[in-house]
């Protein structure tokens, strides 16, 4: 059996895929900073950081990976040290880019993101757009990008950037809106609540990375969901299906957008530069090369991926909050400020 590489195994995306390795019959050897809870035959768990290149080179020298699926990554909210989250990012990837050179790894599948751009565009984003990130994580992203390119030739690479990952377990800044609904308070959207915001079903990205692993060369993908809603469509979708008493407000555009921004400067909130630009605008990108390169089509639309992690968050409410020393994915977001807003909904 082929052996292959998981990088942040531990986190809400990286349980997915690794589910979907090891039904594929593949040994997995999975690392991340936090602890595992899966047990199979063909898994290895290793607790560490793949900054540690000791580490990551006798690992790669031991087993040989035919493939490694780079999906560790720290997000902005969940840390307040910007040089862990950049080291982790982007030397990480480099780490993980020298050691597939030089063991002779087949293909590097690394997990990029949409918040290579903050702002919205008046049509599908392609490939070829050039990123313009506004804050650290995005700018992480993209310069792990650039890592992988300078290896072009040493190994296959498949970029993938993807919008939000949904599924069951999907929690993060998520919570907020999914207690809102619990709760049956209005919520909020800016503006009219037209616009339109793609994401992505984990089981079809994982799908996607299992697909990219076989081709060859360097390749950069968009994936996303088909036939978009806007967020008061979608918003609404999941308080129907939830028997929520909530409803769906408009908050004023400039004025709420101003807020936003003072209260991540000041420390208040945990919605940053990409949020709260994104929040009010249209992001989705074109996912025709995907479709037509690896064969792939998404599952899931929106609307039904946020009912499918709103009804996990619902059911494991009381469990969820007792969470300790899990992914910032696999754990509740603190409001900050945002608390005030849901005490006048």
């Amino acid at each position: 059996m082929s052996a292959v590489l998981l990088t942040g195994g531990a986190g809400f995306f990286g349980e997915i895929l690794k589910t979907r390795l090891l039904a594929e019959g593949l040994t997995v050897v999975s690392v991340d900073l936090v602890p595992e809870n899966s047990e199979h035959k063909n898994l290895t768990t290793v607790r560490g950081d793949i900054r540690d290149r000791t580490l990551m080179t006798s690992l790669f020298e031991k087993h040989r990976f035919e493939t490694v699926y780079h999906c560790a990554a720290i997000l902005a909210h969940a840390v307040k040290d910007r040089d862990f989250l950049w080291t982790s990012n982007v030397e990480g990837t480099r780490v993980i880019a020298d050691c597939a050179k030089t063991f002779g790894c087949r293909s590097v599948i690394f997990i990029s993101s949409n918040c290579l751009w903050g702002k919205g565009f008046n049509r599908p984003i392609e490939e070829e757009d050039v990123p313009a990130p506004v804050e650290i994580y995005g700018q992480s992203k993209w310069e792990g990008e650039k890592v992988l390119s300078g290896y072009k030739g040493a190994f296959n690479a498949v970029i993938i950037r993807c919008p939000t990952i949904l599924d069951e377990g999907r929690l993060g800044l998520l919570t907020i809106l999914f207690d809102f609904i619990r709760e049956g308070r209005k919520v909020w959207v800016v503006g009219d609540g037209s616009n339109r915001y793609q994401f992505i079903y984990a089981k079809d990205l994982a799908d996607a990375c299992v697909r990219g692993a076989r081709l060859e060369g360097f390749r950069t993908f968009h994936i996303g969901s088909d036939d978009v809603r806007s967020f008061r469509e979608t918003y609404e979708y999941v308080i129907k299906k939830a028997g929520s008493k909530s409803t769906v407000a408009s908050l004023p555009r400039a004025l709420t957008l101003a807020a936003m921004k003072a209260a991540y400067a000041l420390g208040l909130s945990p919605l940053g530069p990409y949020q709260y630009k994104m929040i009010a605008e249209n992001f989705i990108f074109d996912t025709r090369k995907i479709k037509k390169e690896l064969g792939w089509h998404p599952s899931l639309k929106n609307e039904e991926m946020l009912w499918l992690a709103y009804r996990y968050y619902e059911s494991h409410y009381d469990e969820i909050n007792r969470r300790v020393g899990v992914s910032a994915h696999r754990q509740a977001a603190k409001m900050g400020i945002i608390r005030l807003l849901k005490g006048l909904s």
